[in-house]
């Protein structure tokens, strides 16, 4: 075995992959956001759809978003695996060991916290990603995703469901944001202050639009 490849399954290796991965996964949200964000334009979809439109059919995005479904893929598998190595090297609770009093409950549930938002991630792209590219394949048009949107979230349900997705992305980038650039190396008293202070904003910004999308639907704050 190289000396790159004893890196890449090392500990240190592995969480280096997992916060390089999750940066781009960062830059991904920031797009998604800046799409949604255009329902509140509130002029019956026009400038989402344009944007939608762009997103879908632009051949420099779409072939970002093949990397992306492939950062996703790596982002997760690397995460379980860290969490495996971590159960097998501390058997015993972090309860017992009392080292709970030294960290968050949200940054060693990261592996619950990234199962279920998996999950939520599966729901949302068979919602509206998935049919839309299957009739883009299929049949060469796109879907009407504002009218799809707007349709969806009618329902109650859906509503709490997206909201909650989004509160588990919350707590997610809460210790994912910060967490990624000590594992990069990026850990430097100089600059900790701004990176702690841009990622409590990110976490606290992106995901609270992201959720008054199907709120502003639901309520007829925004419609067709």
């Amino acid at each position: 075995m190289t000396g790159f490849s004893r890196f890449m399954t090392s500990s240190i290796g592995r969480k280096a992959v997992m916060a390089a991965t999750g940066l781009f996964l960062i830059s991904f949200l920031i797009v998604h956001c800046g799409v949604n964000a255009l329902i509140f334009f509130d002029d019956g979809g026009k400038t989402f759809n344009i944007g939608a439109h762009f997103m879908g059919t632009n051949p420099v995005i779409r072939t970002i978003e093949v990397f992306l479904i492939i950062g996703f893929l790596i982002h997760i598998v690397q995460g379980l695996l860290i969490w495996w190595q971590n159960k097998k090297a501390r058997p015993v609770s972090y309860v017992v060991n009392g080292a709970s009093k030294n960290s968050t409950w949200y940054s060693r549930s990261m592996a619950l916290l990234g199962t279920l938002l998996l999950l939520f991630l599966i729901i949302h792209t068979s919602n509206f990603w998935i049919p839309n590219r299957t009739n883009q394949f299929v049949h060469g048009e796109e879907l009407p995703l504002y009218k799809m949107m707007v349709e969806k979230f009618q329902n109650p349900i859906q509503v709490v469901l997206y909201v909650f997705g989004c509160f588990l992305l919350f707590w997610h980038l809460l210790h994912g944001f910060k967490s990624a650039f000590q594992s990069l190396g990026m850990n430097h008293e100089k600059y900790n202050s701004l990176i702690l202070f841009s990622g409590k904003t990110f976490a606290y910004v992106v995901p609270f639009i992201m959720a008054m999308m199907p709120v502003a639907i639901y309520f007829g704050w925004v419609g067709e």
